[in-house]
């Protein structure tokens, strides 16, 4: 009887050391082929990065601070016409005041330039001596240093009125004067679409004589409003601060220069075609 007994524990005795030995062996393999899968994933991950490298023709856009020297250096074009007077010396803020717009970004004075930094949402300055409020011209060379919205809102008084002047609103490109008739720069007869190039000066220029309000991008007459019988007004909400005039940009960081204003008679004639 023990000697069955033994026999049988025995024999369970040998299959048990085979079915260690096998467990073994097959926790051998899943451990090699695991440490396999995660060595090969790395290696996979460094392949597809280095499948699209930065093109060596294609350079990093420059930061703001870069075009904002380059910006500096870019020569003004000259300004037509005479009896210009300037409004801003390129070195202080004298006649001006940041305009105290929530989350107003900083106003700064750099290399002769006039920088509003990117506000959430406006930035911009108020004049502070007196302006005309009839037959006067104001030009100025802006720039959108960063942003993608205005970066030339130009507020001015018309009469015993106000209207702004928009240059690269609604989302980048659009131009008009807000308001006529209640309606804003995007609903009216001055709304137009540009392009406007990151970087570049464009000069902005508008004239205010009683029963016409007209408007210039460079050489491009962007408005020519006969405004008898018209209700004149600023869009209502936070650009209404700066009245009665005032540069504003909307999220987006600006840099202006050669603010000048003249003044003027008559309306400007058609340009000849």
């Amino acid at each position: 009887m023990g000697s069955a007994i033994d026999r049988q524990l025995g024999s369970f005795g040998m299959k048990a050391k085979l079915l260690l030995l096998l467990n073994t062996a097959m926790t051998a393999q899943l451990l090699v082929s695991g440490c396999a899968s995660k060595t090969s994933e790395p290696a996979r991950a460094a392949v597809s990065k280095s499948d699209s490298p930065a093109s060596p023709s294609t350079p990093a856009a420059p930061g703001t601070q870069q075009l904002i020297e380059t910006a500096a250096t870019k020569p003004s074009l000259p300004f037509d016409g005479e009896g210009w007077q300037p409004l801003f010396d390129g070195k202080t803020l004298t006649g001006w005041r940041p305009t105290l717009f929530a989350g107003r970004g900083e106003v700064e004075i750099e290399n002769g330039l006039l920088i509003f930094n990117m506000g959430d949402p406006f930035t911009g300055v108020n004049y502070t001596n007196d302006v005309p409020n009839q037959n006067y011209e104001i030009a100025l060379d802006a720039m959108r240093v960063n942003g993608s919205d205005f970066f030339c809102g130009l507020t001015v008084p018309v009469g015993t009125n106000n209207c702004s002047l928009i240059v690269g609103g609604w989302g980048g490109s659009l131009v008009g004067i807000s308001s006529f008739d209640g309606m804003d720069a995007s609903e009216n007869e001055t709304t137009r679409t540009m392009n406007f190039e990151q970087g570049r000066w464009y000069r902005i220029r508008m004239r205010v004589v009683p029963g016409k309000i007209q408007a210039w991008i460079d050489q491009d007459r962007v408005a020519d409003v006969d405004t008898t019988d018209r209700k004149i007004s600023v869009r209502p909400g936070d650009i209404e601060m700066s009245k009665p005039f005032g540069l504003a940009c909307w999220q987006t960081t600006a840099a202006l220069r050669n603010i000048k204003i003249r003044h003027v008679e008559t309306p400007a004639p058609k340009e000849k075609r």
